[in-house]
């Protein structure tokens, strides 16, 4: 059994990727549903938060169903951060989450993100600052490394671990990889194999379905996989990961009353934590992924995004249940998940 300080997470956690512009309350909520084990918040600006920013308050919402759940924060201060630590430990997540991933420029170069492992011993000193601020545990979503020169995951593991983390997952690419090139989980497996690691070791990158998710698995050593642009549009992910893994067999694609059953929970939990607008309008992201696969889906895409009201979607709705009874998606990645290309940003990964 894996285990985050005193949270029991499972045999082997599926993990639902702290993902900004995504992994809200009500997409965390569907996927939920499916079993993910494991899942964050978008990731939140210490300096938004000490600030008592709208915005970044916001993002500490949760429901009781979504536990055990972590609260991600980023920024380049220490002090800044440990303040943020203990303000988003007074939401009473299971576990505080430094995010040292985030490749985007406009974080990265103010040496947030993964622009911090540009600078090892800061970012040690920060985590062991954070660790000691908080009673919840402390865990890290990082990168293999800051370039092709410095690939120091294997050392910066036990560094961060010595200072009192308490599970780390690593994303296979480094902070200048694209994310079009495949994810390299060749360290990842080095930094689980290290004998000095007592720690969960989680891997993340390319994970899309049940196939890729064993092979990883098997190849790798890890204890657990976090999934993320596997999972947009496709919370029924983590039902076919682990179904996959216990016996070896791929459940059928849901067919199109399946995925409005689902889009509809998560428009209506979108509609009833943001407002019907707001929700209507950032839930356009999602619709094509939802219903990727499906012939000729084209013109209700393009009815979806004009869409203003609850009622007018609702419609629309009822339509594709009626066009597409009886129709079988085409299988593959691309109808079950989003190109990384497709994302708008690339902390989504």
């Amino acid at each position: 059994m894996i285990r985050i300080g005193n949270i029991s997470v499972g045999e082997f956690p599926i993990l639902l990727a702290p993902m900004e512009d995504v992994s809200d309350p009500p997409f965390r909520y569907v996927c939920k549903m499916f079993g993910a084990d494991i899942m964050y918040t978008e990731f939140i600006s210490s300096e938004g938060l000490i600030r008592d920013a709208a915005k970044s308050v916001k993002k500490l919402d949760f429901s009781e169903f979504e536990r055990p759940i972590g609260i991600q924060i980023f920024g380049h201060d220490i002090d800044s951060m440990v303040k943020a630590a203990e303000y988003a430990e007074r939401a009473q997540p299971d576990i505080i989450d430094i995010n040292y991933g985030c490749p985007v420029k406009k974080v990265a170069s103010k040496g947030a993100g993964s622009g911090i492992m540009n600078d090892i011993p800061k970012m040690v000193a920060m985590t062991e600052a954070v660790v000691k601020a908080v009673k919840l545990p402390v865990t890290i979503k990082t990168r293999l490394g800051y370039d092709e020169d410095r690939k120091d995951i294997v050392e910066i593991a036990e560094k961060l671990q010595d200072v009192g983390i308490q599970a780390l997952t690593i994303h296979g690419r480094l902070r200048t990889t694209r994310s079009s090139v495949p994810a390299d989980w060749t360290l990842i497996g080095k930094v689980k194999s290290n004998q000095r690691m007592r720690i969960p070791v989680f891997g993340n990158g390319d994970v899309l379905d049940g196939p890729s998710a064993k092979y990883f698995r098997d190849n790798f050593g890890v204890d657990g996989l976090m999934i993320a642009r596997g999972s947009y549009g496709n919370p029924w992910v983590f039902n076919e990961v682990k179904k996959y893994l216990n016996d070896g067999i791929l459940p059928p694609l849901p067919d199109v009353h399946e995925r409005l059953r689902i889009s509809r929970i998560h428009l209506e939990k979108s509609v009833e934590w943001k407002g019907e607008r707001q929700a209507l309008m950032e839930m356009r992201k999602h619709w094509g992924d939802y219903f990727k696969g499906f012939p000729n889906f084209k013109p209700y895409r393009i009815r979806i995004m004009q869409a203003n009201y609850f009622a007018e979607m609702d419609d629309i709705l009822k339509e594709i249940a009626e066009k597409f009874d009886g129709v079988q998606p085409v299988k593959g990645h691309a109808d079950t998940s989003t190109e990384a290309s497709d994302l708008p940003g690339e902390c989504r990964l």
